[in-house]
């Protein structure tokens, strides 16, 4: 099954950490936390803690397409605007979370990050693909497409 076809998705606010309840048919009407009033969705990446990450993953139903980054990765800085521009296109039926492998080294280790940027796309709470080395917004975009619509 579609992880973004679950009703309601629970979706965890970016700004509280809380999950959220959310009709599926509602989605799109850029909807706010039950709890902080805050919109869930900013159309950008988010920069996460690993509980966070994991919470994303565990909790959350939607797909996630984590970034595992560093600040010293001059192909990561490449990318950076692109998957920020990727957000813009796929939210809300992915959340964009971005993961510095320096900061949270047990997540980078937990994944068998070797190299950076590495894409890893989640759904169901499970990896369903992963690309390394930097993409553009197109590619980005359409990796993510393709292995939505095959999971």
């Amino acid at each position: 099954m579609n992880a973004a076809a679950i009703d309601p998705a629970i979706i965890l606010c970016p700004s509280c950490a809380t999950a959220n309840r959310v009709p599926s048919a509602r989605i799109t009407e850029h909807p706010e936390c039950g709890r902080c009033g805050k919109m869930l969705f900013q159309g950008a990446p988010l920069a996460v803690s690993g509980v966070t990450f994991n919470r994303n993953i565990k909790t959350g139903t939607l797909p996630v397409l984590a970034d595992f980054w560093a600040s010293w990765c001059g192909p990561c800085k490449a990318m950076a605007p692109a998957f920020a521009a990727s957000a813009r296109i796929l939210e809300p039926k992915v959340r964009l979370l971005k993961i510095d492998t320096e900061a949270e080294q047990a997540v980078a280790a937990q994944f068998a990050i070797r190299s950076i940027p590495t894409l890893i796309l989640f759904a169901g709470g499970r990896e369903i693909a992963r690309s390394a080395g930097a993409l553009d917004q197109r590619a980005i975009v359409a990796w993510t497409q393709q292995h939505l619509a095959g999971s």
